[in-house]
């Protein structure tokens, strides 16, 4: 019986989840898992070695190089075969790092995410220096607590939330990339919010918050063209 494969571990989740050819003209579609994307990161990215890698992401060296190899060869296929890369799925662990202010939640109990910023939902979750938590039971809000967060950029606080556990995330705009973050960390999402944060959780609890299907975090008008919202930066060990 073969022995069960030890997960890997993973900074934080990525800013973007997909790459095409010019006018998504893919041919086809190469999906590379979230800890093939790491060695990715680590090691052509970031200038590791590949024992350094192993290190980071808490595996040997040749599980490594094995999972390094096939990252590399789906970059290729992209590359000359003009295939779009999907960025999802793996045998992987979220570093757990997280700030001790935060408690863990009890059994049976819902914890739900709002961006926040004076009372208010804050509208560019990639920028957001802010949460606030709130713990559900029987429908009733048990706990409030906010909590700065501890990164910039879409994959950082998507990371962020899921060591938080946090099961609802209610914001205002979020881009395609953040979506997918939550989507991957099972996080229910209620995107393209506005106002009172705690009226927002209460009408979540009514069941007349909308869970918009195109919340999309569309402002450069505002910041200038080309501004993304946030970028991630995971730390040096």
């Amino acid at each position: 019986m073969p022995r069960p494969q030890k997960s890997r571990r993973i900074c934080c989740y990525p800013d973007y989840w997909s790459f095409a050819p010019d006018q998504d003209a893919a041919n086809d579609t190469v999906t590379m898992t979230l800890d093939e994307f790491e060695t990715i990161r680590l090691i052509d990215y970031s200038g590791k070695t590949q024992e350094q890698c192993a290190n980071e992401m808490n595996v040997a060296r040749t599980t490594v190089t094995a999972i390094y190899d096939s990252a590399r060869k789906k970059l290729a296929l992209a590359l000359i075969e003009g295939r779009r890369i999907i960025i999802s799925g793996g045998n992987y662990t979220l570093d757990s790092t997280l700030s001790e202010e935060i408690a863990r939640k009890g059994l049976g109990i819902m914890r739900i995410a709002v961006t926040y910023e004076n009372g208010q939902i804050f509208q560019h979750f990639g920028r957001t220096e802010q949460f606030k938590l709130y713990d559900i039971t029987d429908g009733k809000i048990i706990n409030e607590q906010v909590v700065g967060t501890n990164g910039a950029g879409h994959g950082a606080l998507a990371g962020f939330l899921k060591n938080a556990q946090a099961d609802v995330l209610i914001c205002g705009g979020i881009g395609g990339g953040a979506q997918m973050a939550m989507q991957e960390a099972g996080i229910t999402l209620y995107g393209g919010n506005s106002g009172n944060a705690d009226e927002a959780v209460k009408a979540f609890l009514a069941q007349t918050l909308v869970q918009n299907s195109n919340p999309t975090c569309d402002h450069h008008h505002e910041h200038g063209e080309g501004h993304s919202c946030g970028h991630h930066s995971c730390g040096e060990h």
